[in-house]
């Protein structure tokens, strides 16, 4: 399967979860490139940014974990294939 390079964006809405989400982030730490984290407290909230690169099958399961949390929320876009 071809790989495809992309960003994920992550706010998560209790910081109360950042253990969960991090947990999650280093399951799938071999196809993660780089990862800016914000903490917006004057929001109360956490943005993560992640530069991935893998196959659609395994940037989907991340993003579906961590979608599966309440009070997170993911957005992801990624290259086309060639």
């Amino acid at each position: 399967m071809d790989k495809r390079l992309g960003v994920i964006g992550i706010v998560v809405e209790d910081r109360n979860l950042a253990g969960e989400v991090n947990r999650i982030i280093s399951e799938y730490a071999d196809i993660i490139i780089g990862r800016m984290g914000v903490p917006y407290k004057e929001k109360e909230v956490s943005v993560i940014s992640l530069i991935v690169d893998g196959t659609t099958d395994q940037i989907g399961a991340l993003t579906g974990k961590l979608g599966n949390i309440p009070g997170v929320n993911v957005k992801s876009a990624l290259t086309r294939n060639k």
